[in-house]
């Protein structure tokens, strides 16, 4: 399979951005594994695959290092922003997106957020913004949907947290029958976080622009911040804006380089 691509990047967070509304390219769960690996492959946290739409400038679909086809990646979506380099809209899995592009990066308008037990899902009824469950020292997580799950723990200090250990736990226990996202946050300000992030199926990378949405939303719902809110990563700074209603993302994204690739 023989196919154009362009590799970008988010704070760090790397994608394979294939665009695909002209010429067809198939792309399953094991094509994806294999452009994602970063030794055999292309190399990428994502595979991100435009698609052309009836109702939209293009459907985006992503897929995960490891092969597994989520719902959204707001890091990548800043990076489609750029690609397409005009205000647009495009379809997820998580909800239509609106995107506008800007000479760094873009904002990036995504759905409102979901709380209930059942939208994030759980695996059973429970009070999903105080989930009464602990693994190890994280205790209290807030669960939300940002078009894909989240489960948030607030801390003293992100980087005393061994996620590497506790993120593939958490990332799979039962009660997260479509796996979660795993961030731990820490307010160092009125309207400040910094956050660390082990993603479902790409695991710790340099930045989660749906983790930097849910970490802020979690922090003004249990108002220890206040919006618009500055997101540190590993990879750098976002900025969350969110009122009760759509979040809005904004921050870089970055070319890396284009080439071809022949992928069996």
């Amino acid at each position: 399979m023989r196919f154009a691509f362009t590799k970008m990047h988010g704070l760090g967070n790397d994608f394979v951005v294939i665009d695909a509304r002209e010429t067809h390219v198939a792309i399953d769960e094991s094509s994806a594994r294999t452009i994602a690996d970063r030794h055999t492959g292309i190399g990428c946290d994502q595979l991100i695959l435009l698609e052309p739409s009836t109702t939209a400038d293009a459907v985006m679909r992503i897929w995960n290092h490891d092969g597994s086809e989520v719902e959204a990646c707001g890091n990548a979506t800043r990076a489609v922003a750029r690609l397409i380099g005009k205000p647009a809209t495009v379809e997820t899995a998580g909800g239509l997106l609106t995107l506008t592009p800007n000479d760094n990066g873009a904002t990036v308008d995504l759905a409102a957020p979901r709380f209930a037990w059942d939208q994030i899902p759980l695996a059973y009824a429970m009070d999903a913004q105080n989930l009464p469950l602990a693994w190890d020292d994280l205790a209290d997580p807030f669960c939300v949907n940002i078009g894909n799950p989240h489960a948030v723990f607030f801390v003293a200090d992100v980087d005393a947290v061994d996620l590497a250990r506790l993120g593939p736990l958490i990332e799979h226990d039962s009660v997260f029958p479509q796996r979660v996202n795993v961030g731990v946050a820490q307010v160092t300000g009125s309207a400040s976080l910094k956050v660390r992030v082990w993603e479902r199926g790409a695991g710790l990378t340099r930045a989660c622009g749906t983790g930097a949405c849910a970490a802020a939303i979690a922090a003004i719902k249990r108002k220890l911040v206040t919006s618009p809110v500055t997101v540190t990563l590993p990879g750098g700074d976002l900025t969350i804006a969110w009122d009760g209603g759509a979040i809005a993302m904004s921050g870089p994204a970055t070319f890396v380089f284009s080439g071809t690739a022949d992928i069996a």
